[in-house]
């Protein structure tokens, strides 16, 4: 069995917007469109987005795993519109998608999300539900959904029993594999109630019981190593900045992981490619979690 080779992005935040109706911008989508407008556009470059897809799709990953927040307000037109562009990374087979909180934006955004969507968020088993599992090559990538609609000015995820049942389930058949765990919302000191995952508490009484070999996530828009408690030792957790962003922080610039798998060995080798001053992506950093 050969290295499997898997890139992560997250966070593009796709635009430009389609011009909403009037009626789509009650609510929060009211507020999310006019920090839209004010400036967050300005922070997601679509250049630098798809400068990051071809740096991405020249190191040939074996699959890609999104950790969400393709879309801003959660608009109909947007869903279409972003399933085009994750055809730009690879076959849906071996594109996997954990939804972030502005894909969940309102309860009508999920199901635009379910229907457009479903050949990135749909396992081997092909059922359509949260978590789901892609075994591939010795690799078992399980799709949790920690988005859900909230209120205004809140960003919080959270998975729910069901999710968490499902995922003890999947990890325990799954032992053989090189498990790699996917989701949105940071599951570890993930910025105060307002953004963290509610029950991170919950997901960690999981790892702790049954293990997996690697979490990835999105949302904080930044680069982060930490790691949760498994049976046999700590789990690294990873997360990456946006995948679109650009600004005067230069660590905060459009990022992605290429992390390279050994199932055999069981190990783990990540490498951080990111956008630098001459346009071009840069690997910055190399880690080996295990």
């Amino acid at each position: 069995m050969s290295v499997f080779r898997l890139a992560h992005l997250s966070d593009p935040h796709i635009g430009p917007l389609p011009r909403p109706k009037w009626r789509e911008l009650l609510g929060k989508r009211a507020t999310g469109y006019i920090n839209w407008r004010r400036g967050r556009h300005r922070a997601h470059n679509m250049d630098a987005l798809a400068a990051l897809v071809a740096d991405l799709r020249a190191h040939r990953p074996d699959h890609v795993a999104l950790t969400g927040d393709i879309c801003n307000i959660g608009l109909p037109g947007e869903f279409p519109f972003a399933a085009q562009w994750m055809r730009t990374l690879g076959d849906p087979a071996q594109v996997s998608l954990a939804p972030g909180n502005h894909d969940a934006y309102l309860r009508a955004s999920v199901r635009h999300m379910v229907r457009e969507w479903r050949p990135w968020i749909t396992g081997d088993d092909e059922d359509g539900t949260f978590p789901f599992l892609r075994r591939r090559e010795g690799v078992a990538i399980i799709g949790l959904c920690s988005g859900i609609p909230t209120l205004p000015f809140v960003a919080a995820g959270k998975l729910g029993a069901a999710q968490l049942d499902r995922l003890e389930r999947m990890l325990e058949a799954t032992r053989g594999d090189m498990r790699v765990v996917l989701l949105h919302h940071p599951p570890v000191d993930g910025g105060g109630a307002i953004r963290n995952l509610q029950d991170h508490h919950d997901f960690a009484d999981v790892l702790a019981r049954h293990g997996a070999e690697l979490v990835l996530h999105g949302h904080a828009h930044s680069i982060t190593r930490k790691s949760t408690m498994g049976p046999a030792g700590p789990i690294p957790v990873l997360g990456i900045g946006s995948a679109s962003s650009i600004g005067r922080n230069p660590t905060r610039r459009a990022a992605y992981y290429l992390i390279d798998i050994d199932p055999n060995l069981r190990r783990l080798h990540v490498s951080i490619r990111q956008l630098g001053a001459d346009g071009q992506f840069h690997v910055i950093a190399t880690q080996q979690p295990h």
